[in-house]
């Protein structure tokens, strides 16, 4: 006889939920290769709960795959309260998990304050999982939306919104035009940077930022000039 919890619904197999939060990240990582290989709804909610506080990368790996073999009516829902939660992982770890889904019917979700999340992680993750849902009509809107982040963060951070933008192809050309003349050179060096991994998906980004950077550094009577940097 199938548990039953205090909702009516299936109850989670009690044996299952305590290798999930094991004390060893090996016995974790395979209990939830079990469960995405053997996959049972009625485990959502401890795979939603356990990545937002899973500390192991690889062990959130699989619980993200675990949610995939689900169907997504029933683990799209539950994602979504996720992401008003007050733990960064909580939200970084659910947007993730809708991006490898792929659902579009999560695009409005994705909020401003996501895009924008103090947070670096969840922000990078929150533009990821933009680009991959993000309807066509929306695809200008959201490129401009991200392009309000140049000049954030560490190189990686900026990587990550490089190559959001990048990903977002035509759309993105008339933002970048704009950007390259802001007042901000820290914007105008991660936008420029950004003008060469659109042209140049091969260059190493770092390269580009320091091209990009001593352009910049040149002022605005000498930007674009070639060979002014010589």
């Amino acid at each position: 006889m199938v548990p039953i919890d205090s909702a009516g619904k299936p109850a989670p197999d009690a044996r299952v939920v305590d290798a999930l939060a094991a004390d060893d990240s090996s016995k974790r990582l395979h209990a939830a290769l079990a469960v995405g290989t053997h996959p049972d709804p009625a485990l959502v909610d401890v795979l939603v709960a356990r990545c937002g506080v899973e500390p192991d990368f690889f062990v959130r790996d699989m619980l993200t795959w675990a949610l995939t073999r689900l169907p997504p009516e029933t683990t799209v829902p539950r994602l979504l309260v996720e992401l008003d939660s007050t733990h960064a992982q909580a939200r970084s770890q659910a947007l993730h998990t809708l991006s490898k889904i792929g659902d579009r019917s999560a695009w409005p979700a994705i909020t401003r304050a996501l895009l924008r999340d103090a947070d670096d992680t969840v922000a990078r993750t929150a533009w990821r999982a933009a680009v991959v849902l993000v309807p066509d009509a929306e695809r200008s809107a959201l490129a401009t939306e991200l392009a309000s982040q140049f000049g954030r963060g560490d190189r990686e951070v900026q990587l990550s919104l490089s190559q959001a933008l990048v990903s977002l192809a035509d759309v993105v050309e008339p933002v970048l035009e704009v950007a390259v003349t802001h007042r901000d050179p820290a914007v105008r060096a991660h936008a420029r940077a950004t003008e060469r991994l659109l042209s140049d998906p091969d260059a190493g980004f770092g390269l580009a930022v320091d091209e990009a950077k001593r352009v910049v550094a040149l002022g605005p009577d000498r930007e674009g000039t070639p060979g002014a940097d010589r």
